[in-house]
């Protein structure tokens, strides 16, 4: 079974893996429950994500002078993105660095 993201091979089991796995799920079962796996593992990370991004930027929008926030997950995110002082993970990563380099 091979397991592609924007069609890019990025993991695949041998039928080895298969059949072991199938020891313990019914064979027609396998691809739906194989699809059900990756699926909570996605979404998993991303509601851990966003209750840590939620955690950490609800109180900044306080601070900042925020009176409302949406309740909508997706409008919440976009305004937090938007935000002057927001910075993703590889701008966060890039800026230690730089902070780092002149100690």
């Amino acid at each position: 079974m091979k397991f592609y993201i924007d069609k890019e091979l990025v993991f695949e089991l041998t039928q080895s893996q298969e059949d072991i796995i199938k020891h313990d799920i019914p064979e027609e079962e396998f691809l739906s429950d194989m699809k059900r796996r990756i699926q909570w593992v996605v979404m998993h990370k991303y509601t851990r994500s966003f209750k840590r991004l939620k955690d950490e930027w609800i109180p900044k929008l306080k601070e900042s002078g925020v009176a409302s926030m949406s309740l909508d997950d997706d409008k919440l995110s976009r305004d937090i993105f938007r935000h002057a002082n927001y910075k993703n993970r590889s701008a966060r990563i890039k800026e230690e660095k730089e902070r780092f380099k002149k100690a």
